[in-house]
């Protein structure tokens, strides 16, 4: 990793201390709270048009369409308008290993590989080592801009944001009173989130959990077996449910389907080099059955993605892996430091490694040339695995607190691994200012985003872009 994301370990304590306290000083707490677009900020619409030229052209009126459903999905979509809006606002000096994507919706449950489902950020594709608050503006903007959705007021989304921020406040202030190695070692297991979080857990939110938990536990392999194939002939073939996936059979003649499958074959083999030996001989034991394009998400939509499925002792062995193209982060442009990594596949699941408590066991990359001679990147990982999101439309005002702050300690924990907990603790002090500079930078925020999304509509409108709807 670059020297800006490893914790400067050669510096005692007072010294690290001292690095915040110098922070703070040249950048004050309350200077977060401004956000201003200015007149030379981009076109929001035309971020997203330079962004679709990388990717499937047929897949991107599904984005947009996604996107177009509310001002949240469209901030979901929008992580790099945020990024060259966030370049412009004042920064600590104080780096870290960034989610990159740290909204509300990038947090969840998944398994661990001693199957305990546990809580963590979950979605890497934009990560990139810069100012750790960047994660943390870009977490608040999102738990506001769901808050006016939910219909909160403005007292309640207030709240919200303090509760969130501050949740990420003394998570840290606990982790640089720890040891490294216990820093590596804090995760959040369902178990533990009722203890996790300051305020006791009320009834419905326990029931949220719940539910969810148990939503999680049965979305594994199994399910998106039964769920996404089906028997044709004496085989088993991924089930088409176009445009959403497509098998590989509908998609490319027999000729270039061949061709595509031993690009996808080859990437499947060499991609476990870059895995540990022990899950090497684990992937090595898995066969190839069959192939087919997914769509996933909303900011992804358009990404090349492919599912495939693998069987291993037999056809009730099955394994879904996920193969994602991956993209340069949105940050990279705005930031002076990045990465050392031969690709963006390893700059995906290297930062995923560092952030995350624990990982997919599959989690792998490899590059590629295509059957239409372009190079591109990939990350490869299991394609369900016990995962479980909560909804955030059904919660109440204190529910969505309590959820962020699980959030903001999540945050917390992730960028301690890799940035220095001392001096970001220090930094940010004891007090609620650093809270109530954050809540006013969402709201103004969330204003800003309400209005490009009403550009995109507008575009829309105009013909300047073209949107599928209800996919």
């Amino acid at each position: 990793m670059p020297s800006e994301v490893v914790p400067p370990v050669h510096l005692e304590p007072a010294e690290r201390v001292a690095k915040g306290e110098t922070a703070r000083k040249a950048v004050p707490l309350g200077a977060h709270a401004g956000f201003d677009a200015g007149p030379d900020r981009a076109d929001p619409v035309a971020v997203l048009e330079r962004q679709a030229h990388l990717r499937v052209a047929e897949l991107v009126p599904i984005r947009y369409g996604r996107m177009l459903v509310s001002p949240f999905t469209f901030y979901r979509g929008a992580a790099a308008v945020m990024a060259a809006d966030l370049a412009d606002t004042p920064v600590s000096g104080l780096n870290v290993q960034l989610c990159g994507d740290a909204h509300l919706s990038n947090f969840g449950l998944f398994a661990s590989p001693e199957r305990r489902l546990m809580f963590d950020v979950n979605d890497f594709d934009e990560t990139y080592p810069g100012p750790w608050e960047w994660d943390v503006k870009r977490l608040a903007a999102s738990l506001e801009i769901a808050a006016r959705e939910n219909g909160f007021t403005p007292k309640q989304r207030a709240k919200i944001q303090r509760t969130a921020v501050r949740g990420y406040q003394r998570a840290m202030a606990g982790f640089a009173g720890m040891r490294q190695i216990d820093i590596w070692y804090a995760r959040a297991d369902v178990d533990d989130i009722p203890g996790l979080l300051t305020g006791r857990l009320d009834k419905n939110a326990r029931k949220n959990l719940g539910r969810t938990v148990a939503k999680a536990h049965t979305r594994d392999s199994m399910r998106a077996f039964a769920k996404l194939t089906e028997v044709v002939g004496d085989r088993r073939r991924i089930v088409a449910d176009p445009p959403l996936i497509v098998p590989i059979a509908h998609l490319l003649s027999e000729q270039r389907r061949e061709s595509f499958q031993e690009v996808i074959l080859d990437v499947l083999g060499r991609y476990q080099a870059s895995l540990p030996s022990d899950r090497r001989a684990l992937a090595q034991a898995y066969r190839f059955v069959d192939l087919a394009r997914k769509v996933v998400g909303v900011g992804s939509v358009g990404t090349r993605c492919w599912i495939a499925l693998m069987t291993g002792r037999d056809a009730d062995d099955p394994l879904f892996l996920q193969v994602k193209e991956a993209q340069p982060s949105v940050l990279a442009e705005f930031l002076p430091y990045g990465p050392a990594y031969a690709s963006e596949g390893e700059r995906v699941v290297q930062g995923q490694r560092l952030m995350q408590a624990a990982s997919d066991i599959f989690l792998g990359w490899e590059s590629s040339e295509g059957i239409d001679g372009r190079h591109r990147d990939f990350y490869v990982r299991q394609l369900a695995d016990w995962k479980g999101s909560a909804d955030i439309g059904q919660m109440a005002p204190e529910g969505l607190a309590r959820y962020g702050e699980l959030c903001g300690w999540t945050l917390a924990r992730a960028h301690a691994r890799s940035g220095d907990s001392i001096a970001i603790a220090a930094y940010l002090g004891d007090d609620k200012t650093f809270a109530h500079a954050i809540a006013e930078f969402s709201s103004l925020y969330a204003d800003q985003n309400e209005r490009d999304f009403a550009a995109l509509q507008q575009a829309e409108r105009d013909g300047r872009i073209t949107a599928e709807h209800d996919l």
